[in-house]
């Protein structure tokens, strides 16, 4: 009911840790240059071979206080500054060091009882077991935050809540700026901590359209979402309507030990191109690549696809003189895995699209998945044809699986402007560099 508060007495009791492993990938880097990670001046960068230069994907705290550097900031508008250290990704020792710091999470909790959110954020829940490691949550937190800084040199942030929802944003909006690090929110703290937020997309979940959308139906605070009529509300945005009603009251009753199933599954890959790319030629070669590594993917699966979706980025320059940054377009299609009608697929949906944009952002989208029950034959095409493609497909894709995915390459990924070769040693998109040398 409008106006009357939530009773939180039907909630379960429980002690939830979001941990932030703070500017991760800097901080690893730190680290192993023998640096204090808030300290130093540094930041991880892409490799990218071109005029725009390469893309910011990690800044320490004190390069983007000092430099007000921060992610996905391009090399041209990086300040210059001597004390700056720039260094390329490493993507193979921040998954190894993740792998350390979630090892200590495990300590603290059971192994269905953690959640690897994402490579930089765990969530714990430790309603069962704080108490055998401290006299408080917040003794408990601060004994993982020493641990963690004392065998790996990374400073950990910790928000601390009676719901996941309420450790997620007791670790954005309060622990990341604390002393200590640490941020603590009850539920008996909605009121005061977060009802007085005006900034809606500082939320978790809550993006700059959706903050945009809020404001214009008269939403200016956490305080006015909290008090709006939920059946109403709903009524006006849905079932994501009632989940941001549940969240400007901190309620959350997701179970870790919960395994989701999706209801719908598909299939992708999208990759920043090294540079601009502007002649037809080699932009179809790299759809032609992406087709092929991800008709893979289906096949292992034993799926068929039956709608195809390609996205298309313009570049930095093109999106300025465009106001566009590009096109996203979806066809439905007969079930298939084969690679090469789903390159010719592909390859139509670009063309009847594209009107020579210089281009930097690929994407491809394969969903609509049935099971692969055998091969759809074409009535245009001969039959013995199609066979045999798919015999080569299948082991095509026996030999990557074996010998890795450059054992065998199509030719067309020699050729100016393929990345399939450069891309095989990737990780995260990203150099997998060295670790520890």
């Amino acid at each position: 009911m409008v106006g009357q508060s939530y009773n939180y007495q039907y909630e379960k009791q429980r002690v939830f840790f979001m941990i932030d492993s703070k500017s991760f990938y800097a901080s690893v880097e730190s680290v192993d240059l023998g640096l204090n990670p808030l300290r130093s001046i540094l930041v991880v960068m892409s490799e990218q071979a071109n005029t725009n230069g390469g893309l910011v994907l990690a800044a320490s705290p004190m390069a983007k206080k000092n430099l007000g550097a921060s992610n996905i900031m391009r090399q041209r508008d990086l300040p210059r500054d001597k004390k700056l250290i720039i260094v390329h990704p490493r993507m193979n020792l921040y998954i190894q060091e993740n792998l350390r710091i979630n090892s200590i999470y495990r300590e603290y909790t059971t192994e269905e009882k953690l959640l690897a959110y994402s490579i930089d954020e765990s969530l714990l829940d430790v309603t069962d077991t704080w108490d055998f490691f401290g006299d408080s949550p917040e003794i408990v937190a601060r004994k993982i935050q020493e641990r963690v800084r004392k065998e790996t040199g990374i400073y950990l942030t910790v928000g601390i809540g009676d719901s996941p929802v309420l450790a997620k944003i007791a670790l954005d909006i309060e622990a990341k700026h604390a002393p200590n690090l640490m941020g603590v929110w009850h539920y008996a703290d909605v009121p005061k901590k977060l009802w007085p937020i005006t900034q809606l997309n500082d939320i978790w979940s809550i993006g700059k359209r959706t903050a945009l959308k809020l404001n214009n139906m008269g939403v200016n605070s956490m305080y006015d979402l909290a008090h709006q009529d939920p059946y109403i509300f709903r009524a006006k945005m849905g079932i994501v309507g009632e989940q941001f009603y549940a969240l400007s009251w901190g309620i959350d009753r997701s179970d870790l030990t919960e395994v989701i199933v999706p209801k719908s599954k598909s299939y992708s890959n999208s990759q920043v191109l090294p540079r601009d790319y502007h002649k037809r030629e080699e932009i179809e070669i790299v759809i032609r690549e992406m087709v092929d590594q991800v008709a893979s993917r289906i096949r292992f699966h034993q799926k068929q696809a039956t709608i195809v979706s390609l996205f298309i980025g313009h570049s930095y320059a093109e999106s300025e003189k465009q106001s566009s940054h590009g096109f996203r377009k979806q066809l439905r299609i007969d079930a298939t895995n084969d690679t090469r009608k789903l390159m010719e697929i592909m390859i139509q949906l670009f063309e009847q699209n594209w009107h020579g944009e210089v281009i930097r952002h690929i994407g491809i989208d394969y969903s609509g998945l049935i099971d692969a029950m055998g091969i759809q034959l074409d009535l245009f095409r001969q039959p013995e044809q199609q066979i045999n493609t798919n015999k080569i497909d299948q082991v095509v894709d026996e030999l990557r699986q074996r010998f890795g995915t450059t054992a065998i390459m199509r030719a067309m990924s020699k050729l100016e402007g393929g990345t399939a070769i450069d891309r095989a040693n990737l990780v995260g998109g990203h150099d997998g560099g060295n670790s520890y040398e």
